[in-house]
């Protein structure tokens, strides 16, 4: 850019630092004037040198700052800024007296010695072998991290990824890098295959090289893992990876055949096909096909008189169970593996309370949990007992390497004889992968779920799967019970599932339709309704009992347009409101937002309660920014999480959401624009989903023959799996 500013100068003071990510606000001596200086600058400490590049901004509460784009640091070389420097803390082991002494004795030599000769330190008074090889390796850690911080910004690559490449490979991370750029797209960094790939030009890596067709297939891999596929086809593995490097196809043959020797990929054959996976997704299906086999052969099926303590629930809870609803109960609670599936209204709760309640008399101790905070709290609700979300359940934590695990595994399982999952639908392999390690062999599994729903946002089909394996006793819940049938949402749905077209023309009950052709009329309908007409008609908030529902992000009635309108609409600017600009959205405080992936990371506090991790798909409130610190606070159902601002681009305003996003949700009102256009998501079962997450009214607004058209889409998203097969072939 031509306006941008060089400045250079010393660190005067740190006022504020992020370590996880670098974000820094410090005062810089730049030749005897102070300036205010923010951005990702990462591990600096007073006393150092900083040439900076960026702009100067106006902040209406702090005034003029410089807002560093590009930093380049450079180590005191003066006596006086090299004490500041140690005693500011830079290296652990040295506080302000030390750094005094140290100094004292070697001057302007000081760092150069405590890099390059630390046993000199000896020669002080007071410091022993032992602490002098403390401050040997404290000091080696600190110019390793920051000669890798100074090196990979070179390429424009921020600071936290020096921090994650540190804590995966140590002091020698930078000479790793060197050595193969690529190990930066690895777990834990993930940075962007094409960084890495310009840093591997710039060190003279040849485009046929191994190193850079294996990364090259990995990333490939990988977005496609993002769109829900756990594996590819070999043979479109090879021809787009081949396009996507640039490289002839013989290259890419053989370094995958390289990559399979080494375990960096993995491949099965499902008939006469063969396919490609990462390793993490070809363990796990595998894993899964294993563990479902050994649970399901492990306990033998129980003979007692079920029919008996069933007709006891029935007349301790005044109520008659169908047919299904019976088989359903039956075999839950005398089988070592089961799933009951089924759409709204087919009494799914009522048979899962039965569930319980039977094996609660038998003596079992039963966990209940599922995918998302607000599927837990909903079955909580339903079942007046407590349901943790599947990682809550399995307690996250870290390797040394900063990879996520969980506390419990085979090696220290959960304490239960029986565990049900509720929207299994929405519970990707990866996920399911840890949470059968973590079950006894003797343990009861019980999956509930709607198999018409759309799969899970990660990779995998997996209830779908499993059902349609017919390896895993499956009940599926048909009959609609008569309560359910007064309402047109429930009616609508099994009609949309089942290929029949839903009743648009009913204007006095729970589920209407207002048609209009023109997009700015659509959007301008829906702006009304839930700013105004449906709070005045039933006292709905516009935040937090109305979603509106998109199929797609992109267009006018796409989340991304319809979201900055709503915003506009709901929460539009006001000198009283902080605000950040990211790349997409403006956030301000008192936006609805929405995770967009797992992050483990974010800490967050409920009550006395403490914890860390916001998931892909929670809903929350920005409850407060505070410009000074960088950091916005966002209320998820109670858990008020911490984001440092360069991480809101994990969340995006939520007043619209894909369907895909809202799995596992429930609101009170939802309305879904349906017009013309978005043809690769207008599916029958993303119109189906859509409708089964409204609870007391849906209104579409669009087009009735969009509507037809989705309905007799039966289509649905493809996946490439392996689990299926691996079931079947076990």
């Amino acid at each position: 850019m031509n306006d941008t500013l060089h400045i250079e100068g010393t660190v005067e003071e740190i006022i504020f630092k992020n370590d996880e990510t670098g974000y820094t606000v410090l005062d810089l001596n730049a030749g005897g004037e102070l300036i205010t200086v923010v951005g990702e600058i990462g591990d600096t400490d007073v006393g150092e040198g900083l040439i900076l590049e960026g702009n100067y901004e106006t902040h209406i509460r702090f005034g003029t700052q410089f807002k560093a784009e590009y930093c380049e640091k450079k180590l005191p070389s003066t006596a006086v800024n090299i004490e500041k420097y140690l005693s500011s803390g830079a290296i652990k082991g040295i506080g302000k007296s030390l750094a005094r002494k140290i100094v004292r004795t070697f001057g302007d030599d000081t760092l150069d010695i405590l890099e390059h000769n630390t046993q000199r330190l000896r020669e002080i008074k007071g410091i022993s072998k032992s602490k002098c090889d403390e401050i040997a390796e404290e000091a080696k850690k600190s110019f390793s991290l920051r000669l890798l911080t100074s090196y990979l910004l070179q390429y424009d690559i921020k600071p936290k990824f020096a921090v994650m490449t540190y804590k995966k490979f140590g002091t020698d991370a930078e000479k790793l890098v060197r050595l193969n750029p690529y190990i930066l797209c690895g777990d834990t960094i993930e940075l962007d295959f094409k960084k890495a790939d310009s840093i591997a030009k710039s060190l003279g890596i040849e485009p046929n090289s191994e190193k850079r067709i294996i990364a090259g297939m990995q990333y490939v891999l990988k977005a496609n893992a993002s769109a829900g596929h756990t594996c590819v086809p070999l043979e479109k593995l090879i021809e787009f990876s081949a396009k996507f490097l640039s490289i002839p196809l013989k290259d890419s043959v053989k370094s995958y055949t390289h990559a399979l020797k080494e375990n960096e990929l993995c491949e099965y054959t499902k008939g006469e096909k063969l396919y490609s996976f990462l390793p993490d997704y070809y363990y796990a299906e595998k894993f899964i096909a294993d563990r479902i086999h050994i649970l399901k052969d492990f306990s033998n099926p129980e003979n007692a008189d079920f029919d008996l303590m069933i007709d006891i629930e029935e007349e301790e809870n005044n109520i008659k169970y169908g047919d299904l609803q019976r088989e359903a109960i039956k075999s839950a609670v005398s089988q070592s593996l089961t799933v009951i599936t089924g759409g709204p209204g087919t009494g799914k709760t009522t048979a899962l309370n039965a569930i319980i309640s039977i094996l609660e008399k038998k003596g079992d101790k039963i966990l209940l949990t599922a995918p998302t905070g607000r599927a837990a709290k909903r079955m909580s609700d339903l079942t007046e007992r407590e349901a943790k979300t599947i990682h809550r359940l399995l307690e996250v934590v870290f390797s040394k390497e900063g990879k996520l695990t969980f506390a419990h595994n085979e090696n220290n399982p959960l304490d239960c004889d029986v565990l049900i999952i509720d929207e299994m639908s929405m519970v990707d392999v990866l996920l399911f992968e840890s949470l059968l390690r973590a079950l006894r062999l003797g343990c009861k599994l019980i999956m509930v779920g709607d198999g018409d729903q759309l799969p899970s946002v990660g990779a995998g089909n997996l209830l779908n799967d499993i059902i349609n394996s017919g390896i895993v006793p499956t009940v599926r819940l048909k009959e609609i019970f008569r309560q359910a049938k007064q309402s047109c949402i429930i009616t609508n749905a099994h009609k949309i599932v089942s290929g029949e077209y839903p009743d648009l023309t009913k204007k006095d009950n729970d589920f209407f339709f207002f048609q209009r052709h023109d997009y700015q009329q659509a959007v301008q309908l829906i702006v009304d309704l839930v700013k105004t007409r449906l709070p005045n008609a039933y006292g709905y908030s516009p935040t937090d009992d109305i979603q509106i529902l998109t199929p797609s992000r992109k267009g006018i009635t796409g989340t991304i347009e319809l979201n900055k309108k709503m915003q506009e609409e709901l929460n539009p600017p006001d000198i009283s409101k902080p605000e950040h600009k990211g790349f997409i959205y403006t956030y301000r405080q008192g936006d609805k937002v929405m995770q967009t992936k797992n992050n483990y990371d974010i800490p967050w506090k409920k009550d006395d309660e403490q914890g860390t991790g916001i998931f892909n798909g929670d809903i929350g409130k920005i409850i407060k920014m505070d410009k000074l610190s960088c950091i916005a606070e966002i209320d998820f159902d109670g858990r008020i999480a911490i984001y440092p601002y360069d991480t809101l681009s994990q969340v995006d305003l939520a007043y619209a959401v894909t369907v895909h996003k809202s799995q596992g949700c429930e609101f009170e009102a939802v309305i879904m624009p349906v017009t013309e256009g978005f043809e690769k998501l207008s599916y029958r079962n993303l119109l189906y989903t859509a409708v089964t997450r409204a609870k007391k009214l849906m209104i579409l607004v669009g087009s009735e023959k969009k509507i037809y058209s989705m309905v007799d889409n039966n289509k649905r998203t493809k996946r490439y799996t392996c689990l299926k097969h691996m079931l079947l072939n076990n």
